[in-house]
């Protein structure tokens, strides 16, 4: 597996320190899906990791991949998100090393995820922590609506209708 970030190594030194540190086993499998993490650039769930673990012919269990994500999560490498797909108990993870805090747009059609930053965010997080007291640690910021992508399934669904109609 190539190592398509310069984050990789950081990211391999930070797991291995926390295997280390909690007594858990470093697998070269939980160091392969640790790269496979960070070679994307999406927001993906552990059946699609899973999926991309398998065309890459690389022998790991649905189990592994499911535990190494919760312990990537608790390390801090990898972000957890519940966006309120059709499955509201579906997660979705993404990379979470040398990343900025950002916000997500969801389609409500094609459930494409689109990440946008803006430094107003840091300042509302910042002033209402100090308002009210509060050591904000992180945050998560959630729009929900319809995308402009002429793929999405909206669109195709409804282009194909107009189309039967006449």
């Amino acid at each position: 597996m190539l190592n398509s970030t310069p984050l990789i190594g950081e990211a391999r030194t930070k797991l291995e320190e926390y295997l280390l540190t909690k007594g858990l086993r470093r697998s070269s499998e939980r160091f392969a899906i640790l790269e496979e993490v960070y070679s994307r650039n999406d927001h993906f769930d552990a059946e699609e990791l899973y999926q991309a673990m398998k065309e890459r012919s690389f022998a790991v269990s649905r189990a592994t991949v499911y535990n190494t994500l919760e312990v990537l999560v608790d390390c801090g490498l990898v972000s957890r998100h519940q966006f309120g797909d059709e499955d509201n108990t579906k997660s979705r993870f993404e990379k979470s090393l040398g990343r900025q805090q950002h916000a997500h747009l969801i389609c409500v059609n094609c459930h494409r995820v689109m990440e946008f930053c803006d430094p107003r965010l840091q300042l509302i997080k910042t002033t209402v922590g100090h308002t009210l007291q509060f050591h904000v640690e992180s945050h998560s910021l959630v729009f929900y609506g319809e995308c402009a992508d002429e793929a999405c399934v909206a669109r195709t669904k409804a282009a194909a209708a107009t189309i039967n109609v006449n």
